[in-house]
């Protein structure tokens, strides 16, 4: 095996990874052969390793490193970070210097730029505090939101923190902490990404989809220009008449002369597509107001509804609030106007149960009947990522004036 059949090889392997790594848990992922690969690296291979070390040893092997694999499966740790560091600064470092004296002064000046933006926003985004709820800053983040009265209920206590749970929180098993806002856990950053640094993760995506991107567009450029210099028919799309294996041998012999380079933009060209896909899914989240994982319980509500569960009634405007579990003022210019709620039965809720809302109860089959009170159109969500106080001198915001998505709720349909 060649050396260049090696780092194909390699290479492709990596992209493998990183694409199932990437996208393997995405709720919109769920049913596909990619969430499949997923539980299979991550779950049932291992699961099998420890029937056949059960079976084998007892489980000696297995109780053995049981420490090591529970902390690298489920408390922070760094390597991830570090595995990212070290592809991108090699990546860099092999790629730039083998690219510099061959670059006019404009291309320098880019590289420049952008070279260092994917590590400063991965060090702001591991840096930053996700949103840590805390005894001390429990009152600021119930404040933030209203509870919505169907992914959140208010008065839901946290066992581990010993909190009431503020609107859109969650808390992380890994973490060990309950997060404001919290969207997911990202092992790329080694923290969850919530209400302190998803705007942080946002930039980490776009930077990297960027830098990715301008590498492989200048590497293909400066492996065409050596290829035309042997080949002047050569282009980067194969032209009319050139078989699929003269093409290839081309590129090989391209990658050849140029091997520092052409290894990267091997790298790039097949990782770019991956994170520019994330890039696009964490947007399209913020244009629904959702997170990953209130996707999650928009997923289950939809089951819900296919099932025949769920149901709701109306909430009165001056419902008497209880305040112990709610706050008494959100920066939020939206409150909830109504409750819904599952059964186990099929049936609407009985009225011993004092749940509040008046009215009778109306069963509920499609998402698109519902509002995401958490989505108030694609700028003023992007506005309550970026900025602290997006909505500060901002009146209430009535039902009609606020924007609405096709599918009728602002959520994943």
């Amino acid at each position: 095996m060649g050396i260049l059949t090696t780092l194909i090889i390699v290479i492709l392997v990596i992209s493998f990874m990183t694409f199932v790594t990437f996208f393997g848990r995405l709720p919109a992922l769920r049913s596909t052969p990619i969430a499949g690969l997923h539980r299979l690296i991550w779950v049932h291979i291992p699961a099998s390793l420890y029937y056949v070390d059960q079976k084998l040893t007892s489980g000696r092997v297995t109780s053995s490193t049981v420490k090591f694999f529970n902390c690298m499966m489920f408390d922070r740790h760094p390597t991830v970070v570090i595995f990212f560091l070290v592809i991108f600064g090699a990546g860099e470092v092999l790629f730039v210097p083998a690219a510099w004296p061959i670059v006019p002064l404009f291309i320098k000046f880019t590289i420049v730029v952008l070279a260092p933006t994917p590590f400063f926003t991965l060090y702001k985004a591991c840096a930053a505090d996700p949103g840590y709820i805390t005894p001390e800053n429990h009152a600021y983040h119930m404040s933030l939101y209203p509870y919505d009265f169907t992914l959140f209920h208010p008065g839901r206590l946290c066992k581990t923190c010993n909190l009431i749970k503020p609107p859109r929180s969650k808390h992380c098993s890994i973490c060990k902490r309950c997060i404001a806002r919290a969207d997911h856990h990202c092992i790329f950053i080694n923290s969850c990404v919530g209400y302190g640094n998803h705007h942080w993760f946002v930039l980490l995506l776009l930077s990297s989809a960027v830098v990715t991107s301008y590498a492989t567009f200048l590497g293909l450029s400066i492996l065409s220009e050596f290829q035309k210099s042997i080949y002047p028919e050569w282009s980067v799309w194969r032209p009319s008449g050139m078989s699929w294996n003269t093409y290839f041998s081309i590129w090989a012999l391209g990658i050849r002369g140029y091997t520092r380079i052409g290894s990267v933009t091997l790298l790039t060209m097949l990782t770019s597509p991956l994170i520019w896909g994330l890039l696009a899914y964490t947007t399209y989240l913020i244009y629904c107001g959702t997170t990953t994982n209130e996707t999650l319980k928009w997923s289950e509500w939809k089951e819900d509804m296919r099932d025949g569960y769920a149901f709701a009634r109306p909430l009165p405007s001056n419902r008497q609030r209880q305040l112990y579990a709610e706050p008494t003022w959100t920066r939020w210019p939206v409150q909830p106007d109504r409750i819904m709620v599952t059964t186990s039965h099929g049936q609407p809720p009985n009225a011993a149960q004092q749940i509040p809302g008046e009215g009778p109860w109306e069963k509920m089959t499609s998402l698109s009947d519902v509002t995401n009170l958490y989505d108030l159109g694609f700028w003023d969500n992007l506005r309550d990522i970026f900025l602290s106080e997006p909505f500060e001198e901002r009146e209430p915001v009535s039902e009609r004036e606020r924007p609405r998505h096709r599918n009728g709720g602002g959520h994943p349909p």
